[in-house]
């Protein structure tokens, strides 16, 4: 019998939602890639928490609100209400990288307070990201890459080759298909 993670992280732009150099700056921008909210619910269902670790320094750099912020999630949540789904924990750093904070993926900060949350280690979490910051991250934290093509991913596939070693997905939901197959052995 394969044993599921009893948490998944997951990066939130470009893994969850449509990503923009330009960043998401409110709820109208903020669009969820096709299938990402079905896994976040078939997680859910399968009775695994699902938290979210994000950089948000479109806050520190004044390009939009907390409150922006908070719509941003708030139609995140009532997204996934109707697919009776849920996020157990949104976790992000307003700070800008010139703060040199502790907790702006790459650094673990992040990850660590969600690990305190949950009262779980991350040795056997595993954190779906679309970067090499979120690899970072997750390698910095004992937690355990895996990768998605959406977002930033094949940029990130094409510019960082060992990285290909990774457990990589088109998408949120085919890597969530995987983790539920057992498929996947953090």
């Amino acid at each position: 019998m394969s044993r599921l993670p009893k948490l998944v992280i997951l990066d939130r732009d470009g893994v969850i939602n449509e990503d923009s150099d330009d960043y998401i700056k409110s709820a109208e921008e903020w669009i969820p890639i096709c299938g990402s909210l079905e896994a976040i619910a078939r997680l859910n269902h399968a009775g695994i928490q699902v938290a979210v670790a994000s950089n948000q320094s479109g806050i520190g750099r004044g390009l939009f609100a907390p409150e922006d912020l908070n719509e941003m999630h708030a139609k995140l949540s009532r997204k996934l209400a109707r697919l009776g789904g849920h996020v157990d924990g949104i976790f992000f750093c307003p700070h800008t990288p010139q703060d040199k904070c502790e907790c702006r993926k790459p650094a673990p900060g992040l990850l660590r307070s969600i690990s305190l949350r949950f009262g779980l280690p991350l040795t056997s979490v595993p954190f779906i990201g679309d970067s090499k910051t979120d690899v970072d991250a997750a390698v910095a934290a004992k937690a355990q890459p895996i990768m998605v093509r959406t977002g930033k991913g094949m940029r990130t596939q094409a510019k960082y080759p060992e990285l290909l070693s990774l457990p990589w997905f088109d998408d949120l939901s085919e890597a969530v298909d995987h983790l539920l197959e057992g498929n996947l052995h953090p």
